[in-house]
């Protein structure tokens, strides 16, 4: 935790009030059980950043009252809650003062149960708002060790972005993989009709449990998505991640999974990738393979025939209407962070 570059807003009269945001992500590249610097067997997964959906919190802090007097808006984000209470503890340590209460409100449009860190994204919303209202900012290694005390295990939103294999119950980074990922093109879609996944209810296998055979596979394809960030190639991801798709399978079952893997191959994309633990799905596209604009109104079509909903054409580098309407470069002076996508969010009503 550190000192905040810029002070806080003001707040509700004189309160110190602080803000915080925390974007979404659109499932996993790859998840399993893998094996860290010391040999040890952890839960690690990839995400896929993708700007747009997001939470914002505002936390207005009171000064001298109890620390159990902290109310959240909406009632239900009892994870966010805990992750502000967390945070003010830390925060009041650090600056000298006694923890005290306040009232958190958060406001965002991700879709709940989906698998796109809808409760990872609260939670850290809420710890920067708090931090901010301190004038403090969290570090990152900070704000993944509250948010796993606050939900158990948390996704890597806290890192912007970055291509890193995260450990999501110990809140660490197993390893970064690369700078950034290679351009994509994501055709976003829902399995289940979009309906929401009680992540509660899935079958958890513990990494001391994992088999041997399952851990080896796991670490070839981290080996292969290291090599595919390093060269930049696209159909070396897609392969991963579609193969990281497939043994999720063996949990999720999505009754659509085949048709989807099936549309990717005729309209020539580099593969799938699924939320582990939601029904969010992506299929992706080198965005200089010949004819885009074709192949993703190709595969538009072809989920709308299977009656996979479509949710959001979106890219990890540049704008959607550029890819659609005119030809697609690797320009060496293009950001390869996610861009807002200026399509606005199809997702389905929940």
């Amino acid at each position: 935790m550190i000192p905040a570059a810029h002070p806080a807003g003001p707040g509700a009269g004189d309160l110190p009030t602080g803000t915080g945001y925390a974007s979404c992500h659109h499932g996993e590249i790859l998840q399993g059980v893998f094996l860290d610097g010391d040999g040890r067997r952890c839960a690690g997964l990839v995400t896929l950043p993708m700007a747009g959906p997001g939470s914002s919190a505002e936390f207005v802090r009171r000064p001298g009252t109890a620390p159990e007097a902290l109310t959240v808006v909406p009632a239900d984000r009892t994870k966010a809650a805990r992750a502000a209470a967390l945070a003010v503890a830390e925060c009041a340590e650090r600056a000298g003062q006694p923890p005290c209460g306040g009232e958190l409100r958060l406001t965002g449009d991700i879709p709940v149960g989906l698998g796109m860190g809808s409760s990872t994204s609260d939670v850290i919303a809420a710890v920067r708002a708090v931090a901010d209202s301190y004038r403090m900012r969290p570090a990152p290694d900070t704000v993944a060790r509250l948010a796993v005390r606050a939900e158990s295990a948390c996704d890597p939103l806290m890192l912007d972005g970055r291509p890193v294999l995260f450990a999501q119950r110990e809140g660490r980074v197993l390893e970064v993989l690369g700078p950034v990922l290679p351009p994509l093109v994501v055709v976003g879609c829902a399995l289940g009709g979009g309906a929401p996944v009680d992540t509660l209810a899935l079958p958890v296998c513990e990494p001391a449990e994992a088999d041997a055979g399952d851990v080896r596979a796991c670490e070839r394809l981290r080996t292969r998505l290291r090599r595919a960030l390093a060269t930049g190639d696209v159909q070396l991801l897609g392969q991963v991640a579609t193969a990281s798709a497939r043994r999720g399978q063996q949990v999720l079952g999505h009754p659509e999974f085949d048709a989807l893997t099936g549309i990717a191959r005729r309209v020539g994309a580099a593969g799938v990738q699924i939320a582990h633990s939601g029904a969010v799905a992506g299929v992706l596209f080198d965005p200089v393979a010949p004819g885009m604009r074709h192949r993703v109104r190709s595969c538009l079509r072809a989920l709308d025939s299977h009656g996979i909903p479509a949710t959001r054409t979106f890219t990890t580098f540049t704008t959607t209407k550029e890819i659609l309407d005119g030809p697609a470069h690797r320009g060496g002076d293009r950001p390869a962070g996610p861009d807002t996508p200026r399509r606005p969010a199809r997702l389905p009503a929940l």
